[in-house]
């Protein structure tokens, strides 16, 4: 059996923008999970999500992994970037898109 670490780490690993997040893409259940997809969404970013509130273990088990207290999380080729705010920061400051692209993740760049 995988160990909580281990899904995360596969689950990064496997997916180049990884979002931990309370609720879906489609049915974020919370305004800081609905912000990032919005971001991410509005940027044309393919993304896979985790909604932690369907697993207690995972809920808790990535804020161990990142040593980051809230949800959402958002990860790009396996290395955590931050949650809404810093999310946010970075988009409105162009950050996020030019980390996208060193990442050669595909995205509209967006002003």
């Amino acid at each position: 059996m995988t160990t909580t670490a281990e899904r995360i780490q596969s689950e990064i690993s496997e997916n180049p923008v990884m979002l931990y997040m309370k609720g879906t893409a489609m049915f974020p259940q919370c305004g800081f999970s609905a912000r990032v997809v919005q971001i991410l969404t509005h940027m044309g970013v393919p993304f896979k999500t985790a909604n932690v509130l369907e697993d207690g273990e995972l809920r808790e088990g990535i804020k161990s992994f990142s040593n980051w207290p809230t949800i959402p999380q958002l990860y790009v080729k396996g290395e955590f970037v931050g949650g809404c705010d810093i999310i946010t920061e970075m988009f409105q400051s162009g950050e996020l898109s030019t980390l996208l692209t060193e990442q050669g993740i595909q995205h509209q760049a967006t002003a």
